[in-house]
């Protein structure tokens, strides 16, 4: 898949997911075979102030590329501002915008999933984006209510210049709840020139292959399904090339988890993450795991959680 300059090795891309997807993280997706992974959204009025925390969120090594960064705002000058900083500083491959977040602190501020009820607000926010930098810009959509509006927001962002759309197919008020419709996603496909990114629902090779074929996209995007399980992108590319099923086992979950950890360390995100709910997500389907999570919880730092998680691995789950 091609996205503006970018030629992709593949068309799975990891979603940009809120306190899951840092670098350590990414860096095992693309491993297991992610074609392009997403930064956590970064706040575009944060990154113009100063915030530090924030803008190590677009951090990357030479391993990592390419790589997208994704900001979030509404401000046409203040979401230009940032990219340019974040452009200057990492030199991602893909700039994203999100109009997809349904979380009430980023719609209240008038931000992700918000944005889709001020189409020209949309067309000049994207139109000045693509025109301040020299990266290429793709935006993450949720739909509305009406296939109408939601096709009318995509050859708005089409005329703005981006290179590529992803679509959740899911709206604002359904959050995460109930089944994503993926019929938005195939007429958007039909209507425009540029690819097209479905997202939502997609957990194994059977529903990555069904979405494919259904709308005829040029990709699909993995969230939650690669939540503690960074090997979900092997098993789906397996599947569509093959037809093979692939299972996960707990030899190699361990092999993930402990690796995670090593990687965390290695690029100091540790105290920068929630490490209890990153090793809980991990963890699920291993033997013992109900018992590692209990223990877990009354762990005091940072390193007696890692050295608990190395020493339960060796012990149960070799």
């Amino acid at each position: 898949m091609r996205l503006g300059r970018v030629d992709l090795p593949g068309d799975l891309l990891l979603a940009p997911l809120a306190e899951v997807t840092n670098l350590a993280f990414r860096l095992m997706c693309k491993k297991y075979g992610a074609s392009l992974c997403f930064t956590e959204m970064i706040s575009s009025e944060a990154v113009v102030h100063g915030n530090d925390s924030s803008v190590l969120r677009g951090m990357t090594c030479d391993e990592e590329r390419p790589f997208a960064v994704q900001l979030f705002g509404n401000s046409p000058v203040v979401v230009t501002e940032a990219a340019v900083v974040l452009e200057d500083l990492f030199h991602p491959s893909i700039i994203d915008i999100n109009l997809g977040c349904p979380a009430p602190v980023i719609t209240n501020a008038g931000c992700g999933s918000a944005l889709l009820d001020s189409p020209e607000r949309v067309s000049d926010m994207l139109s000045t984006l693509c025109e301040g930098v020299d990266t290429p810009v793709t935006a993450k959509i949720r739909v509305l209510e009406s296939p109408a509006a939601t096709l009318d927001i995509a050859h708005r962002l089409e005329d703005a210049g981006v290179c590529g759309i992803t679509v959740h197919g899911r709206t604002r008020e359904q959050g995460y709840s109930g089944t994503a419709d993926h019929s938005y996603a195939k007429l958007i496909k039909e209507e425009l020139s540029i690819p097209v990114i479905a997202n939502g629902d997609i957990r194994d090779g059977v529903s990555a292959e069904r979405v494919l074929e259904y709308t005829g996209c040029d990709g699909l995007m993995i969230g939650r399904a690669a939540m503690g399980d960074p090997h979900v992108f092997y098993r789906i590319s397996r599947y569509l090339d093959d037809g093979e099923v692939l299972e996960c086992g707990c030899e190699q979950k361990r092999d993930d988890l402990l690796e995670y950890l090593d990687l965390l360390e290695k690029f100091d995100l540790s105290s920068h993450i929630n490490l209890k709910s990153h090793v809980q997500w991990f963890t699920r389907g291993l033997k013992g795991s109900r018992r590692m999570r209990s223990e877990i919880g009354y762990a005091d730092s940072r390193d007696s959680i890692v050295e608990f998680v190395k020493i339960m691995c060796e012990k149960d789950f070799v």
